[in-house]
C-alpha cells in the first residue's frame, strides 16, 4: 500500500476518533467550569458584600449543574460506531395487498421528506412499483451527517388503519409494510471474494409493467457462503445493476457481521422487523384518529399528517434516541 494511502487512511481515523472525542471534553469542559466556579462563588459568601450576587449566581449553576453533567453522562456513552454512516433503507408491503403497498408509498415518501429535513439525499436503488400505486419493495441510499443514528429506530413492523379508497363501504383496514435500515459499509468493511459469488444473467421480467428490457440485463448475485441472494433489475444497463447488487448485498454482509458480533442484543433488535404480519408492530397510524403510536416507548402524537409529512418524525425519533440512553445509562449504574 502506498505511503500516501496510508497517510491518508490514517487522517480520516484520526479525524474520526477527533469527532467522537470532541463533544466529550467539551461537555466535560464545561462541568469542570462550572465546579470550580460553584467553589468560587461558595467562597465568596463569607463576604457581606458580595454575598447576595453570589448567592443568586450560585443558586442558578447549581440549578444548571445536572443538566451538564447528565449531557456528559449522555456524550461518554459508548458509540454505535455505524451511527455516522449513511444507511440503506429497505420498505416492503406487508400483510394488506394493495393497501399495504400504498402504505409503503406513503411511508418511503416519509423518509423522504424527514431526510430534505435533516439536508441528507435519497437515491432509490430498486423498486418493485404495485399496479395499484405504491410499492410492493423499494430499496433506496440515504446519504448525509448521521443517517444511521436516526434511521435505525425505524427498523420494524409499521402497521396502518385507514379506509382505503377502494372501500366503499367506509370500513376501516389494517395493513402493515415491513421497513429495514442497515448502515452502509465500506469495501474494507466488507471484502468479497469473486469465488463466493453465483452471478446469474437473464431478461428483465419488467415487473409491475416498469422498465420493459428487451437484453439481458437482469442481474441475480448468490454469495455462497452466507446463502444471500441479491436481484437487480431496474437499470438496462447489466454493469449498472450488478454494481447496486452488489452494494445491497455488502450492506446486509455487514449487517450480518455486525449481529454476530454483537450477538443476542442485535438479534433481538432484528427480532423486530419480522414478517410483515400485522401481529408484530412497532408503530401504527391510525388515520380515523389522526394518531401515531410507537408502541416500544408508549408515546402517541396527534401529528399524523405531521409525521408523514416528515416535520414530526423527528419528536419520535427523539423519544426513541431519550429512552434508549437512559437504559444505558441506567445499565451503566447497575
Amino acid at each position: 500500500m502506498a505511503s500516501g494511502q496510508l497517510e491518508g487512511e490514517a487522517f480520516v481515523a484520526a479525524s474520526r476518533d477527533y469527532a467522537e472525542l470532541e463533544p466529550v471534553a467539551r461537555a466535560a469542559s464545561e462541568v469542570q467550569a462550572m465546579r470550580e466556579e460553584i467553589a468560587g462563588l461558595t467562597e465568596m459568601l463569607a463576604d457581606p458584600e458580595m454575598k447576595a450576587m453570589a448567592e443568586d449566581e450560585l443558586a442558578q449553576l447549581k440549578k444548571a449543574l445536572p443538566e451538564a453533567e447528565h449531557a456528559l453522562a449522555i456524550a461518554m456513552l459508548p458509540k454505535d460506531e455505524a451511527d455516522q454512516r449513511p444507511a440503506m433503507l429497505e420498505i416492503r408491503a406487508g400483510t394488506g395487498g394493495d393497501e399495504a403497498a400504498l402504505f409503503a408509498g406513503d411511508l418511503f415518501r416519509m423518509y423522504e421528506r424527514f431526510a430534505s429535513e435533516n439536508g441528507w439525499k435519497v437515491e432509490p436503488v430498486s423498486m418493485n412499483a404495485s399496479d395499484a400505486g405504491g410499492f410492493k419493495e423499494i430499496v433506496a441510499n440515504v446519504t448525509g451527517q448521521g443517517v444511521f443514528a436516526k434511521l435505525k429506530w425505524e427498523s420494524g413492523v409499521h402497521r396502518v388503519q385507514r379506509v382505503p379508497v377502494t372501500e366503499s363501504g367506509g370500513r376501516i383496514h389494517t395493513s402493515a409494510a415491513t421497513v429495514a435500515v442497515l448502515p452502509e459499509p465500506t469495501e474494507v468493511d466488507v471484502q468479497i471474494n469473486d469465488n463466493d459469488l453465483k452471478i446469474d444473467i437473464y431478461r428483465a421480467s419488467g415487473a409491475g409493467g416498469q422498465h420493459v428490457n428487451t437484453t439481458d440485463s437482469a442481474v441475480r448475485i448468490t454469495h455462497l457462503p452466507s446463502g444471500l441472494v441479491v436481484i437487480q433489475q431496474d437499470e438496462r444497463s447489466q454493469h449498472k445493476n450488478r454494481a447496486k447488487a452488489m452494494q445491497v448485498l455488502r450492506a446486509r454482509l455487514y449487517e450480518k457481521m455486525r449481529e454476530e458480533a454483537h450477538g443476542e442484543e442485535a438479534a433481538a433488535r432484528k427480532a423486530m422487523v419480522g414478517s410483515g404480519d400485522r401481529s408484530e408492530r412497532i408503530r401504527t397510524y391510525n388515520f380515523p384518529q389522526g394518531r401515531v403510536t410507537d408502541h416500544r416507548i408508549g408515546l402517541t402524537l396527534h401529528k399524523l399528517d405531521e409525521v408523514l409529512a416528515g416535520t414530526a418524525l423527528g419528536e419520535v425519533v427523539d423519544a426513541l434516541t431519550a429512552e434508549d440512553e437512559a437504559k444505558r445509562l441506567a445499565a451503566m449504574g447497575a
